[in-house]
């Protein structure tokens, strides 16, 4: 059984799928950065999710 980064070198071989994978790479960094900021907080994601709502709730009005 091929392991995931195996299999990402291979496809990586190919160009298009390479531009496409590189082109999502500045969103990858987002979700990362909305991870990261989660974790360190010891947020849960339903927690995040809450305070996000209430968040935009807010902004909205």
């Amino acid at each position: 059984m091929k392991k995931f980064d195996d299999f990402l070198e291979e496809q990586m071989q190919n160009q298009e799928f390479k531009k496409e994978y590189d082109d999502l790479q500045p969103e990858f960094d987002v979700i990362r950065a909305i991870v990261d900021a989660r974790t360190s907080q010891n947020l849960t994601q339903k927690q995040l999710a809450e305070k996000t709502g209430i968040l935009k709730r807010q902004a909205y009005y």
